[in-house]
């Protein structure tokens, strides 16, 4: 096309309608890339990427096709057009201050980070910016100097609605290529990084609305009254603790060990004659461990995040999407973080490799009261460290120690392993262990990624006893959710000495066992307890164990080591096991057998109706809880509800740095014990990564110098 019949297609309606569309398009495309840290990888996300601003672009553009009158569509047009502008504009100034996406709340002031976009945001601007609005003012140009001439022939109704139309399949064929990279993309909402990188920032800021509206007027009916049953139902629920197990953990550091995709089959278990998890396998059976062998997850569409939400609230996670993405931002909680401080005096912190905006963890961690959150900003983020979600276990605790060491005693800390996550995928060099040979290879895979996070645990331990930190502290190891996914468990079932042909649900179920160990250095009657539990029951636990009383707090779960302790276990599809019965649907197994139970007693029909109301009664009220947002009106005694703005998860080390200058002798950090001594050098770790460099230095110094032997320290971002 030469520039004259350009210049002619320009001055139709058409014509002004494709510009403006590919010029927004363009900065839209530019601001993905040099603003935006999508994570986008390979050509089928670099596609999704390039495509997805078209769709809402032209559907809302769109808007101006139908005005007939010449001078009003042009404006429409160009007043559409600007506003999209701006708001490409803002989201960029808020990107650089937050790294993250503004939501219908902020937008509507209903945040407090909302007063990021003041006046002193306009030193984010960067001269790129230009980019963005440069366009606009060169369309306003050649308005102005008739370069491009209105057009008073109105596009035809039927064809305004045929673009309408081809932007909303359009649309529809984005959203499909997203969830067939992404399942389950708009109902679990991971990170709205993923949402913006597959759908594009117009659409998320539409969906987020959607989502806002409905939560408000579920919000919007709530009182205070609505928490008499739940209250009700919690305090009848009630487990009273054992007294000889109540409070003998208290004072003591409580490190969590979140293990990843980690499932109970593999404690104990061979492959080739060889363990699988030798150092978790001797916790296990350690006598100053008190082990589970019944524990469940409950985890729902949520994964990762509902296995935290049970653990830190009390709570079950929701039935459909993430508590975490969907209301984790503004929800009023009464987390461990907060009880902690508020109650013994107790700092807190997260150690995750991943972005902190992944499940939304940024935010709701500051409503659970997490003082510090060491995310994937804080590490080095060097390609050969990372596996898919974030940095390597045995990476992870290594660099998170020079952290650790400054975290004022006791201290509750969490570290989010992703190592042994689904594909199960590990880089030869770290790799130890032999493979499975079922044909899948994520089911053969998975046994080399457990192997190397036992490796890594065990490498912490080490390091705990070496820096003195060992014998204060109280270990929590857990499992968040299955590994093996049940469309794969037949090709689990013969390395379980299982028949894939009678695979049953039940099996199924069975499966969802994971790990839960309590380990307390100094004890001897550690044992492993045939009790049945899950997730839901870990925080009343912890909490009796550091000697403080779960009574006055809503939680949906009872203490494991309480004799009045509930065993039955809700699944979050109503679905539950007993001790004796695992009920799936509506048929029954007999758990000792594995049978069908065709024709129940009237005894066990009765055992089974009261658990199968318990459950009902449980995910329900809980569900109440968290949409409606009812903690907002109870407030337990002795506890101040979380304000979010005390926390800011930048600068974390000069905090930690100011806190001790403040403290000087009184501070009871681990550095400050060791006399403003770093412990890093105790940490012992064959982590190759951290030994490539000192292996180079060698070869490179042997030829020409002695060597000066030096330690690999990697410090920040992802």
């Amino acid at each position: 096309m030469n520039w004259t019949k350009l210049r002619n297609f320009l001055n139709t309606r058409w014509g002004f309608f494709a510009l403006v569309t590919f010029l927004f398009w363009a900065k839209t495309i530019l601001v993905y890339l040099i603003d935006f840290n999508l994570g986008v990888h390979g050509i089928y996300q670099y596609f999704i990427l390039l495509i997805n601003p078209i769709a809402t672009t032209m559907l809302l553009f769109s808007i101006a096709l139908y005005i007939k009158r010449t001078i009003p569509a042009y404006l429409c047009l160009l007043l559409l057009y600007i506003a999209n502008t701006a708001f490409l504009l803002i989201s960029v100034i808020y990107y650089r201050e937050f790294t993250d996406f503004m939501t219908t709340n902020v937008i509507f002031g209903y945040s407090s980070v909302s007063q990021g976009l003041s006046g002193s945001s306009f030193s984010l601007l960067k001269p790129q910016d230009f980019l963005i609005v440069g366009d606009v003012v060169l369309v306003l140009l050649l308005l102005l100097t008739r370069q491009i001439k209105l057009d008073p022939q109105p596009v035809e109704k039927k064809q305004a609605v045929a673009m309408t139309s081809f932007s909303l399949m359009f649309l529809l064929l984005n959203v499909t290529l997203g969830e067939i990279d992404r399942p389950q993309l708009l109902t679990r909402t991971f990170d709205r990084n993923y949402l913006v990188k597959y759908l594009g920032i117009d659409a998320f800021t539409v969906y987020d609305g959607l989502k806002t509206a409905k939560t408000s007027q579920t919000r919007s009916k709530a009182t205070g009254s609505d928490l008499n049953k739940i209250i009700d139902f919690t305090q009848k629920n009630y487990a009273a603790p054992d007294p000889k197990m109540f409070g003998i953990a208290k004072n003591k550091n409580i490190i969590v060990l979140h293990l990843e995709s980690f499932q109970q089959f593999l404690i104990d278990y061979k492959l080739n004659d060889q363990e699988v998890t030798p150092f978790l396998n001797s916790l296990y059976h350690g006598k100053e461990t008190y082990s589970f062998a019944n524990f469940f997850n409950q985890v729902g569409q949520g994964k990762t995040s509902d296995a935290e939400t049970m653990l830190e609230t009390g709570t079950y996670g929701l039935p459909q999407g993430s508590l975490f993405s969907t209301l984790g931002t503004d929800n009023t909680f009464e987390a461990m973080p907060a009880i902690l401080n508020q109650s013994q005096n107790y700092s807190s912190a997260v150690f995750h490799g991943n972005a902190g905006s992944f499940w939304n963890r940024d935010k709701v961690y500051k409503n659970f009261g997490y003082q510090y959150f060491f995310d994937a900003s804080y590490y080095d983020q060097n390609a050969a460290n990372l596996t898919e979600y974030g940095l390597k276990d045995k990476l992870l605790f290594h660099d998170s120690v020079k952290y650790l060491e400054k975290l004022q005693q006791p201290f509750y800390a969490k570290f989010i392993t992703v190592s042994n996550h689904f594909p199960f995928v590990l880089d030869e060099q770290n790799k130890s262990f032999e493979a499975a040979n079922t044909g899948d290879s994520s089911v053969d895979n998975y046994f080399v990624t457990a192997h190397y996070l036992d490796q890594a645990v065990k490498e912490f331990f080490d390091y705990l006893k070496a820096s003195g930190l060992y014998d204060n502290s109280v270990i929590v190891l857990y499992g968040d959710h299955y590994g093996i996914s049940n469309s794969r468990n037949l090709k689990l079932a013969s390395l379980l000495g299982h028949s894939a042909s009678t695979w049953s649900d039940f099996d199924n179920a069975q499966l969802q066992r994971v790990p839960f160990m309590v380990h307390i250095p100094g004890q001897e009657n550690g044992r492993i307890s045939e009790q049945y539990g899950g997730e839901i029951d870990v925080m009343p636990t912890l909490l009796h164990l550091l000697g403080i009383d779960s009574k006055k707090y809503l939680l949906f779960g009872t203490d494991l080591f309480s004799p009045q302790h509930n065993q039955t276990v809700a699944f979050r599809n109503e679905n539950f096991i007993t001790p004796n019965y695992t009920v799936i649907g509506n048929t029954i197994y007999e758990n000792s057998t594995g049978n069908v139970v065709t024709h129940p007693s009237k005894k066990v029909q009765t055992e089974l109706k009261q658990a199968k109301e318990h459950v009902g009664n449980a995910l329900s009220l809980s569900d109440a809880l968290n949409n409606k947002n009812l903690l907002r009106f109870y407030v337990p005694t002795d506890f101040k509800p979380v304000d979010p703005r005390d926390y800011n998860y930048k600068n974390e080390v000069a905090k930690l740095d100011k806190i001790q200058e403040k403290l000087k002798e009184r501070s009871t950090s681990l550095w400050s014990k060791n006399n403003g001594h770093s412990t890093v050098d105790k940490y012992q770790t064959d982590a190759p990564e951290l030994h490539k460099d000192e292996t180079q230095t060698d070869e490179e110094s042997s030829s020409t110098q002695p060597q000066t032997t030096s330690s690999t320290l990697e410090d920040e971002q992802q």
